[in-house]
């Protein structure tokens, strides 16, 4: 079924917001997946918070013009999905881990930074620690000397109440 001319400008203005969004795009083709896989992609994909859309590529060429991924114009050919994120990390881990499980999905090309990336550095932003966990083990490392300060300042009342429960046990003994 074919778009009306309306219709048309709205995926490019959809398109290019989410682009202009996004730090990484990736493209995938996935020819010959069934729905009930691309559907288990998608929901792994939005539990991430990385868009998936499948686009024309007439209409994803001119919503990539003009924006940092304009290097990807000459990608669009085939049946090819574009999966795009803030998070590059997530968009990586999404999109490896579903061509890991399914072998008909192919990564082919993705950018960022308006710089082409191939699939070996896509597998490798894949193996990265995502951003929550990277301010996870931030915030371990700037509590530690917290922590250890607090155990330090606590130690003192401490060691001063087992001494005198073991002065008044000697006391006593005697």
């Amino acid at each position: 079924m074919s778009l009306s001319l309306e219709e048309k400008q709205d995926v490019v203005s959809d398109v290019s917001q989410k682009l202009s969004e996004a730090q990484v795009a990736i493209l995938a083709d996935y020819r010959g997946l069934t729905v009930a896989a691309l559907s288990e992609l998608r929901r792994e994909a939005r539990a991430s918070g990385v868009e998936v859309r499948i686009v024309k590529n007439t209409l994803a060429r001119r919503s990539a013009m003009g924006s940092s991924f304009e290097c990807l114009v000459d990608y669009f050919v085939g049946p090819l999905l574009l999966t795009l994120s803030e998070d590059p990390v997530a968009v990586a881990k999404v999109v490896d881990t579903f061509a890991k499980s399914n072998d008909l999905f192919k990564i082919k090309v993705g950018a960022m930074d308006g710089e082409i990336i191939d699939e070996h550095t896509i597998t490798r932003l894949a193996s990265l620690p995502s951003r929550d966990e990277l301010i996870a083990k931030l915030a371990g490392t700037l509590r530690a000397p917290l922590d250890k300060f607090a155990q330090t300042l606590n130690e003192v009342p401490s060691k001063l109440a087992r001494s005198l429960h073991a002065v008044c046990e000697q006391k006593e003994a005697v």
